[in-house]
């Protein structure tokens, strides 16, 4: 990570953030921002425009219209591997792990990510110091995660929850600074989703601040200091776990249902 004093502010800010396709209007004029060190949602019902906000700010799409500035700097329309080379991370709502390799090469894969062995140190044999590191690193994200006891197993013969957590190791050993969290609850049951919610606030113990789209309002609930709630690609409200599940334009948007359920 980036030595040195960190620039003020928030780690990642969307300004006035639009995005079309043609002249469907997915996101409209969208503005917030995630502190430093916080877990942060992003909620709204289908078509709110929560997985094209993701996409652009994650580097998928560049933005129709608006900034998005991560750490004070500007990245709008930035890719998205470069994004994860200075810290911006994301995973996906469909685990993308290599399901044949074990659950320590995965990581392992991930730890390139940030530290690969490139030609010259691969003639002068360098590169050694670096798969010694690369092994370390990965075998202490597994323990992290709790996964240890699974470091030889292949990652397609993993749990379901189990895949979920491997995929934060990876995601994890990228170095990030803010890690965007797509739908991470999506198929658990209550104990994997207890277990992620706590891996959650582990992450954040590592001072990574998280940015979440979640539809689980039990776990949106009980984890973020701050929730920011869209609609028709615009903002609806935002604010504190409780001030969201009282706001009356929220339970309309919701019908109640999903707020009522949290």
């Amino acid at each position: 990570m980036t030595q040195g004093t960190p620039a003020p502010g928030p780690i990642l800010e969307v300004r006035d953030l639009s995005r079309r396709f043609g002249g469907l209007i997915a996101v409209d004029g969208l503005s917030f921002a995630v502190r430093r060190g916080a877990i942060h949602g992003l909620i709204g019902p289908n078509g709110a425009g929560k997985t094209t906000t993701f996409n652009v700010i994650s580097g998928f799409y560049a933005p129709t219209g608006g900034q998005v500035f991560y750490d004070g700097q500007d990245v709008s329309g930035m890719s998205t591997a470069r994004l994860a080379r200075i810290g911006l991370v994301r995973t996906f709502q469909g685990t993308t792990l290599f399901k044949e390799f074990s659950a320590l090469d995965n990581v392992r894969v991930g730890c390139h990510g940030s530290a690969q062995a490139g030609f010259f140190s691969r003639v002068f044999g360098t590169d050694r110091t670096l798969e010694a590191n690369a092994d370390a690193k990965a075998r202490e994200l597994l323990a992290f995660f709790g996964l240890s006891d699974f470091s030889d197993e292949i990652a397609g013969n993993l749990s379901h929850g189990h895949q979920r957590a491997l995929g934060m190791a990876v995601a994890l050993a990228a170095d990030p600074k803010v890690l965007l969290l797509d739908e991470p609850f999506t198929g658990m049951n209550p104990e994997e989703t207890a277990r992620m919610m706590e891996l959650i606030r582990q992450v954040q113990t590592r001072g990574i601040s998280v940015l979440l789209v979640e539809h689980d309002m039990q776990a949106i609930m009980g984890l973020c200091e701050t929730i920011t709630v869209l609609n028709f690609g615009s903002l609806l409200a935002e604010g504190s776990p409780e001030a969201v599940r009282t706001n009356p334009k929220v339970i309309e948007a919701y019908l109640g249902s999903a707020i009522d359920a949290a």
